[in-house]
């Protein structure tokens, strides 16, 4: 008997299984703005996690670009700090010397000459001493404005062409542009430095690990498919509420609001993905064949009034405490109409979702933090028994619950215990945390690990961002010309505009 029939050994078969640890090649990142919120908060934690994890190669390389004047010990010293206050995994100091060997810093701005050519110099030293193979990641964590700067010098300066045999990416944080006029010039301007399969957008929505249970939900398991669709399904809600205000994001966020936010990418896509037909494979190519389809078959209700909302926090409650207004927050024009909350009715114009209204709702200063997807059925066509007996059931439901209790909730009718007919809403719970041994992977850890890896499965492409935009665009520009945003108090769930959407429909919104 060989020995692969002993030990069950084929190479084949394991190189091609995911369950397999997926361990990135020699690499490294530059990540440009690494002084701001995201950098230290989120992008330092998460490659220190991903190293604790045994998930990046010995020679791992991560370069800061900024205008600080700090030497390359500054540099680590602040990636040390971030991740003792923000990594997801336990601080280990053999990690760290290992990791801190590939730590580089380059002071100077987007528009200078000089600081690039020391970056492509630090670039090709790492190479020799580190082992990159010429393969970098280049981190856009700058503001919109600042990303054709960036990306134009990295072309100037060679160092978005990579060596023969390597690779050179550019990933980019949203938002993809303000408009459908904004996101294609920034796309052209990106597709004149980098190819498509070199563009990686970061949606970080897209990486938490409920999110990409929806496709394991609908598509793996045979009890949900044959009924999510219009023969079965009443609405499906989506709704991403935050219980913050702005805080001190002023500055970005007036001009911008909710729904360029949140809506136009993150809800979006989770419509997408709940509402898509079945890839014909899970690669990059297939999911966004189909979820292009689906956005591209989204249709705006004619009446926009009836069919949209827009609101702002005005001073209220919020965790006990006594909280100002938007108006009222520092750096805030007192007269400005921005968004903090944005509802909208949308309808899917294909033979599965023909009829079926999708509501999607964001807001800042709402009830709690939540984002679920609630797909919605409908009652029963013919009911058995007394109305009395049903008087408190309500519509089943199926809730994916993207955060922060990441899970599953089926909502169905149940008898009550007793000796009469009764019947009641019951829940049945699923929960990742009590499920599994292995706490979910933090987005950015996900994300980061495949743009090393040149998966491109969890990024948006060109055409879903500006399929996107068709869909706001229209919705903002009514806004634009028409009245003023509806007020609501922090810490409920919205403006009253908002309920009478769904009353005129028949229907209400879900408290999460």
């Amino acid at each position: 008997m060989s020995p692969l029939s002993v030990t069950g050994a084929n190479p084949l078969r394991d190189a091609l299984d995911r369950r397999l640890p997926r361990i990135a090649g020699p690499s490294g990142l530059v990540i440009f703005g690494v002084t701001g919120d995201l950098s230290r908060k989120k992008l330092m934690p998460a490659v220190y996690d991903l190293a604790n994890r045994g998930l990046l190669p010995p020679g791992f390389s991560l370069v800061g670009f900024a205008r600080r004047e700090w030497a390359d010990e500054d540099f680590a010293q602040e990636v040390h700090d971030a991740v003792k206050a923000h990594a997801r995994t336990p601080f280990r100091e053999e990690v760290w010397q290992q990791l801190i060997q590939g730590m580089r810093f380059v002071q100077g701005s987007f528009d200078d000459d000089d600081a690039f050519e020391t970056l492509r110099s630090t670039i090709e030293d790492l190479d020799k001493k580190q082992g990159t193979g010429g393969n970098f990641a280049f981190y856009l964590s700058v503001p919109p404005s600042a990303f054709p700067v960036v990306v134009r010098q990295l072309k100037k300066h060679g160092l978005a062409d990579p060596p023969s045999g390597s690779w050179r990416r550019a990933v980019i944080e949203k938002p993809f542009g303000h408009d459908l006029a904004s996101a294609k010039e920034l796309n052209q301007v990106v597709h004149e430095v980098f190819p498509a399969e070199a563009v990686f957008r970061i949606d970080h929505y897209l990486g938490k690990e409920t999110v990409q249970n929806i496709l394991a939900l609908r598509f793996a398991n045979q009890m949900f498919e044959p009924i999510w669709n219009r023969s079965y399904v009443d609405h499906v809600q989506i709704t991403m509420a935050e219980d913050i205000g702005i805080g001190g994001r002023a500055g970005y966020y007036d001009g911008i609001g909710a729904a360029r936010d949140v809506i136009q990418n993150h809800l979006l896509q989770l419509l997408a993905l709940t509402a898509m037909e079945e890839p014909a494979a899970f690669d990059a190519d297939a999911l966004v064949t189909e979820k292009a389809k689906v956005l591209g078959a989204v249709r705006l209700p004619k009446d926009l009034a009836k069919a949209t909302v827009r609101g702002q926090y005005a001073a209220g409650w919020q965790g006990g405490e006594k909280v100002i207004g938007y108006l009222q927050e520092e750096g805030t024009d007192p007269r400005s109409k921005t968004d903090t909350y944005a509802a909208i009715k949308l309808e899917i114009d294909n033979r599965r979702w023909a009829g079926v209204p999708f509501y999607l709702r964001t807001g800042k200063r709402l009830g709690r933090r939540v984002t679920e997807i609630a797909v919605v059925f409908q009652r029963a066509p013919h009911s058995p028994f007394d109305h009395t007996a049903t008087e408190e059931l309500g519509q089943n439901a199926l809730v994916i619950r993207v955060q922060p209790d990441e899970g599953v909730t089926i909502r169905f009718g149940s008898k009550v215990p007793g000796t009469s007919m009764e019947i009641r809403d019951v829940s049945m719970d699923f929960a990742y945390g009590e499920s599994f041994t292995e706490s979910s992977p933090e987005a950015y850890e996900r994300l980061i690990l495949d743009v090393l890896l040149g998966d491109a499965n969890l990024f948006p492409r060109t055409e879903e961002v500006e399929l996107s935009w068709k869909i706001l665009d229209p919705i903002e520009e009514y806004w634009d010309t028409h009245g003023t945003p509806a007020q609501y108090a922090s810490g409920t769930w919205g403006p009253a505009e908002a309920d009478e959407m769904l009353a005129r429909d028949g229907r209400s919104w879900r408290r999460p």
